[in-house]
């Protein structure tokens, strides 16, 4: 028996005799202006207002999408907060999606830290305060037992894409409960805007397993269960079920696990990879963001990765991933394991994992355990080496910091790399800005304009010594659409450690060739290009380690197999709409 979304089909895309794309909706009147994926608003042509019953029903001009576009942004401007600028961009995306993408599209470096990182922070903390409208899957411990009914009540039936968050571990913020569905929004905004998803392949899950937020379980408003969150086998009987129901409902589609706390990302991770397509970007995407920056941040000085001596402040998900892609990277440049450890340090939050601290019970974090005859020699306050400590006795030239501490690369700190480089490389990649652990303008001050610097945040350029300084931004979005849209577009059974290296040192080329001699990241604004190339790559390497199920493509050349992604991006336009013939039957109230 078909299920429920089979039953009820809104629209279909169709080409005519000419080979030109139209949509046929099955939808007419008030009801299709609700659904803002087929919503042109003033975009209609009078034909298809009275073609689809919405005469009268909309203003009488015809706007083209450009016209749209400038009105649209008259009013983004008039906001007077990046907040309410947010939530001008989410109420538009829930009104008129294609017109949200192309006007994200025409301004994508000043919209995306409106839209996600930093803005969406505050988003998140004030979910269920501004709710509206419905977007996404949330999947609550009321509905697990039957997630394959509360799946067939998604109204898309060729999703490739999910983001799907616990919600425990939200950017620097924690436990954010409910208030996590506002991240998987996001990332799939970055996908279809970044990658070229097309929009109805992407799906946002909040898996609500309760919240430990007493502040959240006390709140009559708050939207999620008010309960503690589930642990051990219960919840992973519940993820169990959800990964079951979406292989089954969903049988191409890839999952990217997003903001689960430390322990259990690196366990769902392990758990699901090989079960279904899935990774992880606070790990992997993380990781390969920031090996990208480092090797470009190597080439400036005229270096390599294995020339680097790194400490990496945060043993985290994000921190742990960074650690694991540069060990990923230095192995692929020949070194041995040994040579590895001396040039890869891991700091907590008390200092230096070293063996006898309590390392060890947590697996993801064994094998950046130093061992006690690595700090022998070194000069101590005590037994655990702090990051001064650290930086200065292991001779580091790079410091990564994933640890929301603000302040926590200080002067000293900074002044230690000084006595064994002269261009010492400084990522405070934390987010929030008010957790970064030093600002731009400092480590310019400190370095005499010789740090390297990328941080997380997006900062306007800094001008020091009558020289003006571009701060690349270590995003993630210049990872995880390419990547995601890659493995989707060779329909890859697994997403691979391979994979995600490609991704990461197809960055690092691609901003050696085009994003300037002193560029670290690329610019926002070339995402979406630097995203294709990604994606290129990725199907690429999804071919060779055998876990392509694209026939298409594995044998094509690089020219055509680049051919191929771009003719299947999707862009921001409006198709002309034709009524079907059973339409009737879906209008009305």
């Amino acid at each position: 028996m078909p299920s429920p979304n089979q039953l009820t089909r809104y629209y279909d895309v169709k080409r005519d005799a000419n080979g030109q794309r139209y949509v046929e909706v099955h939808v007419t009147g008030f009801p299709l202006l609700q659904i803002p994926l087929l919503n042109k608003s003033t975009g209609f042509s009078r034909e298809e207002r009275r073609a689809l019953n919405i005469e009268g029903l909309v203003p009488p001009h015809t706007s083209s999408l450009q016209e749209q576009k400038t009105r649209t942004y008259n009013s983004y401007r008039k906001q007077t907060s990046d907040f309410e600028r947010h939530e001008f961009l989410r109420a538009l995306q829930d009104r008129n999606e294609v017109l949200f993408y192309a006007l994200l599209l025409d301004h994508l470096e000043e919209m995306l830290p409106i839209l996600y990182t930093p803005t969406v922070g505050e988003a998140v903390k004030n979910f269920s305060d501004i709710y509206r409208y419905p977007r996404g899957l949330a999947v609550s411990t009321d509905d697990i037992e039957h997630v394959e009914e509360v799946l067939d009540n998604v109204p898309l039936n060729d999703v490739r894409m999910i983001v799907a968050t616990d919600s425990s571990a939200i950017l620097g913020i924690g436990d954010q409960g409910f208030g996590g569905m506002a991240i998987s929004i996001g990332k799939l905004s970055l996908y279809v805007a970044g990658g070229g998803l097309g929009l109805d392949k992407t799906l946002p899950v909040e898996l609500d397993v309760g919240t430990d937020r007493k502040d959240l379980l006390d709140d009559p408003l708050y939207l999620g269960q008010h309960h503690r969150r589930l642990t051990g086998r219960q919840y992973d009987e519940f993820l169990d079920r959800f990964v079951e129901a979406v292989a089954e409902r969903y049988p191409q589609a890839i999952i990217q696990w997003e903001d689960f706390a430390r322990g259990t990302a690196f366990r769902v991770l392990e758990r699901y990879r090989r079960v279904i397509p899935s990774f992880n970007d606070d790990i992997q995407g993380t990781g390969a963001m920031a090996v990208a920056g480092l090797i470009s941040a190597a080439r400036i000085k005229g270096e390599t990765l294995s020339d680097q001596v790194f400490v990496v402040v945060g043993n985290g998900a994000g921190g742990i991933g960074v650690a694991d892609m540069i060990r990923e990277g230095l192995r692929r440049e020949g070194l041995d394991e040994e040579q590895i450890r001396q040039r890869l340090y891991v700091v907590g939050r008390t200092g230096l994992m070293v063996e006898g601290l309590g390392y060890e019970k947590d697996a993801f974090q064994q094998v950046f355990i130093q061992p006690r005859s690595a700090v022998e020699g070194w000069t101590l306050a005590g037994e655990q080496p702090t990051l001064l400590e650290t930086v200065r006795s292991a001779r580091a030239t790079a410091v990564l910091g994933l640890t929301g501490s603000p302040g926590l690369f200080s002067e000293d700190v900074v002044n230690a790399m000084l006595e064994h480089t002269p261009r010492p490389i400084v990522f405070p990649l934390s987010n929030p800005t008010s957790h970064i652990e030093a600002h731009p303008a400092d480590l310019l001050r400190w370095t005499d304009g010789q740090a390297i610097i990328a941080t997380g945040s997006p900062f306007h350029p800094i001008e020091h010594g009558g020289r003006e300084y571009r701060i690349g931004q270590g995003n993630n979005a210049f990872i995880f659409p390419g990547l995601g849209f890659g493995a989707v577009m060779s329909r890859a059974r697994e997403i691979t450690d391979g994979m995600v290296m490609e991704a990461a040192q197809t960055l690092a080329d691609w901003t050696a060739e085009y994003a300037g001699e002193e560029a670290v990241f690329p610019a926002i604004d070339q995402l979406r290009a630097v995203s294709e190339q990604v994606a290129v790559r990725v199907a690429r390497r999804a071919i060779a380690e055998g876990v392509s199920a694209e026939r298409r493509i594995r044998n094509m050349s690089d020219e055509e197999l680049t051919a191929f992604i771009r003719e299947h991006q999707w862009t921001p336009e409006y198709l002309p709409f034709r009524r079907a013939a059973d339409a009737e039957l879906a209008g009305g109230l």
